[in-house]
């Protein structure tokens, strides 16, 4: 397939590059600095702008990282509906707002093309991989048109429902997994001021019911003290203020993860914005007066 790819970051980068080595055309929006060697070495188009990847292709990938971003990309002076024709497909792999979405995805349609959401869970590490998790919203028609691209990008790929139900699938995800990351971090500091080795105290949970994802790589990076992204905090921060916010227009109440969300901003205060998620553990430690690195 002709395809356009749009943010190519710490996740977009790999990901773009899995769908060249699939044998796919790409086109890429041209960046202040340089572009990967990969991605040009490949033969990857380079375009001005949104609107030149967007009539340079059949299907658009946006890999940016919120509600504001994906607008831009899309509906900017030169975004992605300008290039857009009848029977084109946008997929946005990003993690933002679901209702923004479902907007989204009516002024695309109205231009005759099709619109797929697909946030991504898995990191930089699934993304190198091609082992990332998809979670996608769509109908059933424009879901099976992207599925050979997901393929070549991820490993459990999901139809969840329609426009919008993959992002709501991406938030939940991310209550889960910082509300996971703050379980740990509670976890290991106690095990370490109680006098236990934490990276033992770790060895014996990943073999019972407490064992994670997170408990297997995010408390390595804790007990090692790694805290190089990853995923970074700031970006955690937002996919839990879209829960937040869309929790406020539901009339629910999410306790744990709002004051999981104070724990991140704990984080930022001590200049930790840029920090991997696992990162927040700190947070716990500075309660404590007690670090694991001691």
């Amino acid at each position: 397939m002709n395809i356009g790819f749009i943010g190519l970051g710490i996740m977009g980068r790999p990901m773009a590059g899995h769908l060249l080595a699939a044998g796919h055309r790409l086109a890429v929006v041209k960046h202040r600095s340089d572009l990967p060697a990969e991605l040009v070495e490949g033969g990857a188009l380079v375009c001005a702008n949104p609107r030149e990847v967007a009539e340079a292709s059949d299907v658009i990938i946006t890999m940016v990282p919120d509600t504001p971003d994906v607008e831009r990309v899309l509906f900017g002076a030169d975004g992605v509906v300008h290039g857009l024709a009848v029977g084109k497909l946008v997929i946005d792999m990003s993690s933002i707002d679901p209702i923004a979405t479902r907007e989204f995805a009516s002024l695309i349609a109205e231009l005759g093309a099709d619109y797929v959401d697909a946030p991504v869970s898995g990191g930089e590490v699934g993304a190198r991989n091609a082992a990332l998790t998809i979670m996608c919203g769509g109908t059933p028609e424009a879901f099976a048109r992207a599925l050979p691209l997901f393929e070549a990008m991820g490993k459990n790929i999901t139809h969840v429902g329609g426009v919008g139900d993959g992002q709501v699938a991406k938030v939940a995800n991310q209550i889960i997994v910082a509300l996971n990351i703050e379980a740990v971090s509670e976890a290991l500091v106690f095990a370490a001021k109680a006098g236990a080795d934490p990276a033992r105290v770790r060895e014996a949970l990943l073999g019972g019911f407490a064992s994670s994802r997170v408990l297997e790589v995010h408390a390595e990076r804790m007990i090692k003290r790694t805290f190089d992204p990853g995923f970074r905090i700031e970006l955690h921060q937002k996919d839990l203020n879209l829960a937040l916010g869309s929790a406020r227009a539901l009339g629910l109440s999410l306790p744990n993860t709002a004051s999981t969300q104070q724990l991140f901003s704990a984080c930022v205060a001590q200049g930790g914005a840029g920090w991997d998620h696992s990162g927040l553990v700190k947070a716990i430690e500075t309660l404590g007066q007690f670090s694991l690195g001691e």
